[in-house]
C-alpha cells in the first residue's frame, strides 16, 4: 500500500507530467482560462489516463512482449488505443455535457495527440512490464489516474490564477499567454520543492 502512496505522491507533487516534465503544455495553456473547463478537461484526462494505462498495459503483455513486438510497434498500438479512447470520451461527452463540450472545444480531441497521456504509458512500462500480468495492470492504472489528477490540479491551479490575473493590472504586451507561461514557470519552480520527498 506504500507504494501506491509514493507512486499519488509522486504523480502529483513531484514528477507531474505538466509541471516537472513539460508534458501536456498545450491543452495545459489552452483550457486553463475558466476553472469549470479546467474541472471539465481534467476529468477527461484522468479517464483516458486511467483507462489507456490499463489497455495499453494488457495488450503490451498479452500480444506485443511474447511476440517480440515491443521494440517496434508499442508506441504505434499505443497511440491506436488512446485515439479510440479519445473518440469515445468525446461522443459521451457530446451527449451527456454538451456545454462542456463546446467550452473545450478544439482541445478535447487533441487528448489523443497529449504527450502526457502517451507519456503515461510509457513512463514505467519496462519496470512494470516485469511484474506479473495483475500487478502490472494495477501499477500502470494507478500511474495513469495519479498522473491524471497531477494534470488536473496544474490545470485546476492554472484557471485559478489566470482568472485572477484577468483583474490585475498587467503590462500590456504581457497579456494572455504571455503572462500565463510566467505564471506557469513560477507553479513549476514552486512543485520543484517537492523533488526529493519521494
Amino acid at each position: 500500500m506504500s507504494e501506491y502512496f509514493t507512486l499519488l505522491f509522486g504523480m502529483i507533487f513531484v514528477q507531474n507530467f505538466v509541471l516537472n516534465q513539460f508534458l501536456g503544455i498545450c491543452p495545459f495553456i489552452g483550457v486553463s482560462k475558466k476553472r469549470d473547463s479546467a474541472i471539465g478537461m481534467g476529468l477527461a484526462v484522468i479517464f483516458v489516463m486511467a483507462i489507456a494505462c490499463f489497455a495499453t498495459m494488457l495488450i503490451y503483455k498479452l500480444v506485443l512482449q511474447p511476440y517480440g513486438l515491443d521494440q517496434y510497434l508499442d508506441i504505434i498500438s499505443f497511440i491506436l488505443i488512446i485515439a479510440a479512447l479519445v473518440q469515445f470520451v468525446e461522443i459521451v461527452m457530446k451527449k451527456a455535457t454538451p456545454d462542456l463540450y463546446q467550452a473545450l472545444g478544439i482541445y478535447l480531441p487533441l487528448i489523443s495527440t497529449n504527450c502526457a497521456v502517451l507519456g503515461s504509458t510509457q513512463l514505467r512500462m519496462t519496470e512494470y512490464s516485469q511484474l506479473g500480468l495483475a500487478d502490472a495492470l494495477a501499477h500502470n492504472t494507478a500511474l495513469g489516474i495519479f498522473g491524471g489528477i497531477g494534470f488536473t490540479l496544474a490545470l485546476f491551479l492554472m484557471a485559478t490564477i489566470r482568472e485572477r490575473l484577468e483583474l490585475a493590472p498587467v503590462p500590456p504586451a504581457l497579456r494572455g499567454i504571455p503572462i500565463a507561461f510566467i505564471a506557469a514557470a513560477g507553479m513549476a519552480l514552486s512543485f520543484f520543492g517537492f523533488t526529493g520527498i519521494v
